[in-house]
């Protein structure tokens, strides 16, 4: 055990110190599910494992509960895997390396898993703590909810038979969720022919890093650098200006993280390199001032290449994948006029890869609470990408959750709140995706709200998890519990 099973409440702490032991990078989630398997055997609870790899355990009913409405607990099982570019660490294998940092729990150059490890530990304690008071209590485990949604997509019908379901995924304590966006994502693909690296030139590689990240639904109103677009931006220009030369563009990793790093290898003639050199550092001085009160710690770097290339990719596939990495839109594209404040349409430019057999992957994702508004801001991308020579690929995309502030369990949800806090709890829709929009397609009589801790820079290694408001979020959440009778 580390230093977090010191703090209280103790059994959430002392599960989410395992949780935090065991690998479970999305798609690969064998081993967390065998861990719930063995917590289940290990506390005789009787437990089910669908065929997409989902869970749920169940425990019955305390005294004086057996006739309420059975509620369902639910948390996915896998991590968002971002680590910073000198941190060695393997997330097949590897524990993640939790501590203590002030009022703060993080992960040492890792992201730390709270997003949802915290709402997991909080529902396996619900089903081990005797001391509780509770309707009989469904706590379900889906697989794959940060990459596609797999496991709510494929959810069993057999695995629920609970009225309310209270999702523990949320990430702003005091805060009672109601609704979520859509989203889908796009895949442009280009095909580049591999060329010789031209002689005369000077090669180097350049790299932009020190950007925040974050969630691209809950930071995308952040006004955040996109590590893509600022290096797009450069090379486009000196494309055109000074005929640079492109042999390798990776940057961003998962299509719901906001792009932190990007690396590219160029070269310019010998005769254009000083006037390159000089626009490289006026560029560099103008994102840092763009971006001083967003990413203060913004950097790019540009080291010569010990050994040219041996190809770089065809002129005009490299001008169409530059000038539309600058012109695709990314961010905020729209906010709602039902729900003031809530940003209501956006994507994000999440990665671009260079893939063997000469392609070239550009990921983006788009969410929306208007179903029209989310597929519009995908077509919007897909024409950018289509003008200039790619092939466009839509994803199935995934439902948002519409709100219901008539809700039954919502209201107890609320004044639960305010007896123990003495405060009206913020209620609203969150930009970001839930798995209740594709809950609610399986079993359309559930009610639904989520809530949960205080989570900072989720999907990105500055995440970090409130400490005191975990004890809060358990308070809330055994409260509701007991009330539901």
């Amino acid at each position: 055990m580390s230093e977090l099973s010191n703090l209280s409440p103790a059994l959430v702490w002392q599960i989410f110190d395992e949780i935090t032991r065991v690998p479970r990078p999305s798609k690969h989630e064998e081993k967390i599910t065998a861990y719930l398997v063995e917590f289940a055997t290990r506390h005789s609870l009787d437990y089910k494992v669908d065929e997409a790899g989902n869970v749920v355990i169940r425990k019955p009913a305390t005294e004086g509960y057996e006739d309420a409405e059975t509620v369902v607990l639910q948390a996915h099982t896998d991590m968002v895997c971002e680590k910073n570019s000198d941190v060695e660490h393997d997330f097949m294998t590897d524990p993640i390396e939790a501590y203590i940092d002030g009022g703060w729990v993080k992960a040492k150059g890792t992201t730390l898993g709270a997003d949802c490890g915290i709402g997991m530990a909080a529902a396996l304690a619900v089903l081990v703590d005797e001391s509780l008071a509770h309707p009989a209590i469904e706590a379900l485990f889906t697989v794959d909810e940060e990459t596609g949604l797999t496991g709510a997509f494929n959810l069993a019908p057999d695995m629920l038979t609970g009225k309310y379901l209270l999702n523990l995924d949320s990430e702003d304590e005091g805060e009672i969720f109601i609704g979520c966006a859509g989203g889908v994502d796009t895949i442009a693909t280009f095909t580049y022919i591999p060329e010789p690296a031209p002689e005369g030139y000077r090669w180097m590689r350049i790299e932009v890093g020190g950007l925040k990240g974050g969630h691209s639904g809950d930071n995308i109103n952040d006004g955040l650098g996109n590590s893509n677009k600022i290096l797009a931006r450069l090379l486009a220009e000196a494309t055109d200006r000074w005929d640079l030369r492109l042999a390798d563009f990776n940057g961003g990793n998962l299509r719901n993280a906001i792009p932190r790093e990007a690396v590219a290898v160029v070269g310019v003639p010998e005769e254009n390199l000083h006037p390159f050199a000089e626009r490289y550092v006026a560029f560099a001085d103008e994102v840092a001032a763009e971006l001083q009160y967003s990413d203060e710690g913004f950097w790019i770097h540009a080291d010569e290449c010990e050994q040219a290339p041996q190809m770089v990719i065809d002129h005009t596939t490299q001008r169409g994948l530059l000038l539309s990495l600058v012109g695709v839109a990314n961010g905020v594209l729209a906010m709602s006029h039902a729900m003031p404040g809530l940003v209501e349409t956006s994507t994000n430019l999440a990665s671009v890869k260079f893939q063997p057999e000469g392609k070239i992957a550009v990921v983006s994702s788009q969410r929306s609470s208007v179903e029209s508004a989310k597929w519009d801001a995908a077509h919007t991308v897909e024409a950018i990408y289509r003008l200039a020579g790619a092939e466009v690929w839509h994803g199935d995309g995934y439902p948002g959750w519409a709100p219901n502030p008539n809700s039954e369990l919502l209201e107890v949800c609320v004044d639960t709140y305010v007896e123990l806090f003495d405060k009206e709890p913020v209620v609203r829709a969150i930009h970001a995706g839930l798995e209740c929009g594709l809950f609610l397609e399986k079993y359309p009589h559930l009610e639904m709200v989520s809530f949960g801790p205080t989570l900072r820079g989720v999907h990105s290694p500055d995440e970090r998890l409130e400490i005191a408001t975990v004890d809060k979020f358990w308070r809330h959440l055994t409260a509701v519990l007991a009330r539901l009778k």
